[in-house]
């Protein structure tokens, strides 16, 4: 089984990133979910269908890494194979975040032709891990929504295997995923990824 303690700790720390998320206008209503490690084989995770702005410990549960349910009849997200994913992959991560904002949203559809973002020149680059200078690309690939979360789980699986680097991802139409070794962590990376795309929106605005 899983500690008690830590759980309440990783859902004390998944409840005040949904109120700082919400507030962000990132994650509106019951649309994101999140989750942190708890060991090695456990992890918390946000009930399905519940309001980010608004969570209480009733509203955080805990999965094993296969997504089945431990110790609750309560229901994940239908998403959380792509949570287990990055946490089977990647033994330092600590915490998965989902999100739901306009522009990540707007962003990944004006970027149809493509699926692979390119950041360059971007002071707040660093602000992800390994990337020591705005010089470099930082690039972030963009899955289609097909909404078969199994087959979404295996491509993105063989995609961050293949790129361990790799900080995030969007999903087109529908949001964006990133993850840290700590629940703050992740939350920068969230953030200054949110900078980087209204930074690209409004250079596409001002250049029309």
């Amino acid at each position: 089984m899983f500690d008690q303690v830590i759980f309440a700790a990783r859902a004390q720390q998944i409840i005040e990133a949904g109120r700082f998320l919400y507030g962000q206008g990132w994650s509106p209503a019951t649309s994101s979910n999140y989750s942190a490690r708890i060991d090695q084989e456990h992890l918390a995770i946000t009930v399905s269908g519940r309001h980010k702005g608004q969570l209480t410990p009733a509203d955080v549960m805990v999965v094993d890494l296969s997504g089945k349910a431990v110790g609750s009849d309560k229901k994940s997200s239908a998403e959380t194979l792509l949570h287990t994913v990055v946490y089977e992959l990647f033994e330092q991560v600590g915490a998965v975040l989902h999100t739901h904002s306009v522009n990540a949203t707007v962003f990944s559809r004006l970027m149809a032709d493509t699926n692979l973002v390119r950041f360059q020149d971007y002071e707040l680059q660093k602000a992800f891990p390994g990337v020591h200078t705005h010089e470099g690309e930082l690039l972030i690939p963009v899955f289609e929504n097909t909404q078969d979360i199994p087959a979404l789980a295996r491509e993105t699986q063989e995609y961050l295997r293949a790129h361990p680097n790799t900080p995030g991802y969007l999903i087109r139409g529908h949001g964006l995923y990133t993850w840290g070794e700590t629940m703050a962590d992740c939350l920068r990376h969230v953030e200054a990824m949110e900078f980087l795309i209204t930074c690209e929106l409004e250079m596409m605005r001002l250049s029309r």
